[in-house]
């Protein structure tokens, strides 16, 4: 008797699932004292919040929540290949948003109220380039070359 396989995971799925699984990891280590640098000073939403995750990046209750939940939806989203494509070509336009964003608020205004600074800026960047071009190439369909 033999038991039924599950599909393998496209390339696609796998990094979905790798990206996601980096989320969930990022949104739980932020509420972790020690990693997160100046924990004490975190707040909920506010530029005030001096929090800074393995001492660089600005973090706050809100900015780890949306890490765990960007982290499971990338999980989610892994089971099918055109879900996990969306995920992170949609995912790294958000992360693109965000550096924007974050390029054009003062960071010492209520308009910061993510937390962002410069290093997350730039990581932001990093993320949003990185998920779409693996959204699009995983997904790329290649011919194969012409016999003579």
């Amino acid at each position: 008797m033999t038991t039924p396989t599950r599909a393998a995971r496209t390339r696609v799925q796998q990094a979905a699932l790798a990206v996601g699984a980096v989320f969930l990891l990022v949104g739980i280590l932020g509420f972790i004292p020690g990693i997160t640098t100046d924990y004490d000073t975190m707040e909920f939403a506010s530029h005030h919040s001096d929090a800074r995750l393995l001492g660089l990046f600005e973090v706050s209750t809100l900015h780890n929540i949306v890490h765990l939940l960007f982290g499971i939806a990338g999980i989610a989203m892994a089971r099918t290949a055109p879900a996990a494509r969306n995920y992170l070509i949609g995912g790294g336009t958000i992360y693109l948003v965000l550096w924007i964003y974050g390029l054009i608020i003062d960071h010492d205004s209520a308009a910061n109220f993510v937390p962002v600074n410069t290093a997350d800026n730039w990581l932001h960047f990093v993320l949003g380039v990185g998920m779409i071009a693996l959204g699009v190439l995983l997904t790329r369909r290649t011919t194969p070359a012409a016999t003579r």
